[in-house]
């Protein structure tokens, strides 16, 4: 198989993923009181999930290399903690494919200004008309979703 078509089949199901993750974790919320708190919960269980995977296929870190990294490359759980607590928290409040789009949205601005600026090592990709009016396309689709 192309490596290419099987990196993308491997991110178009992660994003299933996400979108089931987001309703599963605000059913958890309403049940622990908080989307904090499904959170919380989610991430313990992502955590064995990849302890049990790193064993599995006896992978060990470069604990030299990870010192030498930047802060910023520390922060990807953080961020992973937002998304998870505003997906629990706003499936309840806008459903999941509002949500869902909302967030995509919001991946999409902020990755046409890092590609842009190659910020965060990124391999540097200036804005042009092409991208801009394919984000612009989503963003358009977020109000159909939202009007709908």
């Amino acid at each position: 198989m192309n490596p290419s078509l099987l990196a993308i089949i491997v991110v178009v199901l992660a994003g299933g993923a996400t979108a089931l993750q987001a309703p599963t974790n605000a059913k958890l919320a309403t049940a622990v009181a908080s989307p904090v708190n499904a959170a919380f919960i989610s991430f313990a269980v992502g955590t064995t999930v990849l302890g049990i995977l790193a064993a599995l296929m006896h992978t060990r870190p470069d604990m030299a290399a990870a010192r030498a990294l930047p802060w910023y490359a520390w922060l990807g759980g953080a961020y992973g903690a937002c998304f998870v607590v505003a997906a629990a928290w706003g499936v309840p409040r806008l459903g999941v494919a509002m949500t869902i789009t909302l967030m995509v949205g919001g991946q999409l601005l902020l990755s046409l200004i890092l590609d842009h600026f190659g910020a965060l090592g990124v391999p540097r990709q200036p804005l042009n008309l092409g991208r801009i009016a394919g984000v612009g396309l989503v963003l358009t689709g977020v109000l159909l979703v939202r009007r709908s």
